[in-house]
């Protein structure tokens, strides 16, 4: 059985011989942040990515965040380090459910955290962040 740092020295190599950058989210464990190329929020790490001189990515997070990724990164091949790996308030919202109420409501704005779906974001009319939605929606009429 491998101990840690042999883990851990096995990832680093192997990043390097498939030109892969690491991202990892902030809430992951002490062991995988060391490996990581980059650490931070969501939205921060998919802005990295873009810069990121790699063909490939791993996303060390949810799956939104890879999506995310995914958007800024087109080019690039994105990964989920573990499939499964969703978030409850991505999931908050269904398509068909926020369709509906544009239709509805079609003269409002739609406004969506960007801790939400790829698929809701095609439907949104703005995306914000935490530290951009005050002067976003203060400036939409």
């Amino acid at each position: 059985m491998m101990t840690t740092r042999e883990l851990q020295d096995e990832i680093i190599r192997l990043k390097k011989e498939n030109d892969i950058c690491i991202l990892a989210h902030a809430y992951q464990s002490h062991e995988i942040l060391e490996v990581a190329d980059f650490t931070g929020d969501s939205y921060g790490l998919s802005k990295q990515a873009a810069t990121a001189p790699q063909k490939n990515v791993l996303m060390c997070g949810v799956r939104f965040m890879a999506e995310t990724c995914k958007i800024l990164s087109p080019d690039k091949h994105v990964f989920l380090s573990n499939s499964a790996a969703g978030c409850p308030m991505a999931e908050q919202l269904d398509v068909e459910l926020l369709q509906s109420l544009k239709d509805e409501n079609p003269d409002y704005t739609v406004v969506a955290y960007i801790n939400t779906t790829s698929e809701l974001k095609t439907i949104c009319d703005v995306c914000v962040t935490s530290s951009s939605a005050v002067k976003i929606v203060k400036n939409i009429d």
